[in-house]
């Protein structure tokens, strides 16, 4: 594990041509490391946790992009029925989608109001900004079809996860990205042996469509999972909050890790946090990692009566220092105030 203050990691990420071309694994989070080295006088010591403010000097535990976390989530029953009786087509999401929706209609994409249009992807995919004035954003959010014969902008497309409707998405932009060109920028590298680029250019639809979502019903999972508004719910107020993202089953050393951050920033909370949707082929399926976790609550929420524990639901994309942006990002929409970065 290494640590980098955060706020100067978000500035530094949209500056540093090295993170436009990023590279994997340790060496990503190196070219992350020695970039935010070069421009700050702080104290860099594992594990000491990430402070989280942005770019644009909000308040601490403030979402994202704006004074309010997101909420895409129709709130009149009439409205959202007439909504997907308005749809054109239906769509029948995968689970990689599925986690994309439930993070755009419940904020933890803050400040994304839908998957992104053609205009916003090319700006994200070359320089991590939404817009050229626009938020940063670490990696792209698009929804990916394989077929948009029938499909026009202006269309509305109801999107269906096991059986139940979703979301409305409004096609404002339809488009056939550049694939090889996105995974060089996104990823570093072309080559299918990157699981994720293999999934890119090998098995995902070949065209994507954006534009503004609307929220039916926040995507159910075979796991307990909590919105943003729901983990700052826990948090109390005033306290500084250390978030920890991990993709693999928890073991001691991740608990001693978590202890120690927990003390490095004083009185504060510390919010367990790890992904539990589809990751690279041959990781611990996400009910066996929770079990792990929900073990280690149960044993240590006596003790340690600081630590929050909530499970997200999102798709890994193994995208090195890029997608440590992402993930303070998220956990920035959750309340947290730091980060604690891992080796990959």
């Amino acid at each position: 594990m290494l640590s980098v203050p955060v706020r100067a990691a978000l500035k530094v990420a949209v500056r540093s041509p090295a993170l436009r071309r990023p590279v994997q694994g340790r060496a990503g989070l190196a070219t992350l490391t020695a970039a935010v080295q070069g421009r700050t006088s702080a104290r860099f010591h594992a594990p000491a946790a990430l402070g989280l403010r942005g770019l644009a000097n909000s308040p601490e535990g403030a979402p994202h992009g704006g004074a309010e976390v997101v909420n895409l989530l129709v709130k009149d029953a009439a409205a959202g029925k007439a909504l997907a009786a308005s749809a054109v087509k239906t769509i029948d999401l995968n689970e990689r989608q599925a986690c994309d929706v439930f993070c755009l209609v419940n904020g933890a994409f803050s400040p994304l109001t839908g998957f992104m249009d053609e205009t916003a992807y090319n700006s994200v995919v070359k320089d991590m900004r939404v817009s050229a004035d626009g938020a940063l954003f670490g990696l792209p959010v698009t929804l990916d079809l394989q077929c948009v014969k029938d499909l026009k902008q202006g269309d509305k497309i109801l999107l269906r996860w096991e059986g139940q409707d979703v979301a409305v998405l409004e096609a404002s932009s339809i488009w056939k990205p550049n694939k090889v060109l996105e995974a060089k920028e996104v990823y570093g590298t072309a080559e299918l042996e990157h699981p994720t680029v293999h999934a890119l250019i090998a098995e995902q639809g070949q065209f994507y469509v954006g534009g503004k979502l609307h929220g039916l019903a926040s995507p159910k999972f075979k796991y307990i999972v909590q919105t943003p508004s729901e983990v700052r719910a826990t948090l109390p107020a005033g306290k500084q909050v250390v978030a920890f993202q991990n993709r693999n089953p928890i073991h001691r050393a991740h608990f001693e890790l978590l202890i120690c951050a927990q003390r490095d920033v004083k009185d504060s909370i510390l919010l367990v946090h790890p992904t539990c949707g589809p990751t690279q082929p041959g990781d611990i399926d996400g009910l066996v990692r929770i079990d792990t976790y929900e073990a280690l609550r149960k044993e240590t929420e006596a003790q340690y009566p600081m630590f929050r524990w909530a499970y997200l639901p999102y798709s890994m994309k193994m995208a090195g220092p890029r997608e440590a942006i992402q993930h303070m990002i998220i956990r920035k929409n959750f309340g947290a105030t730091h980060f604690i970065i891992g080796r990959d």
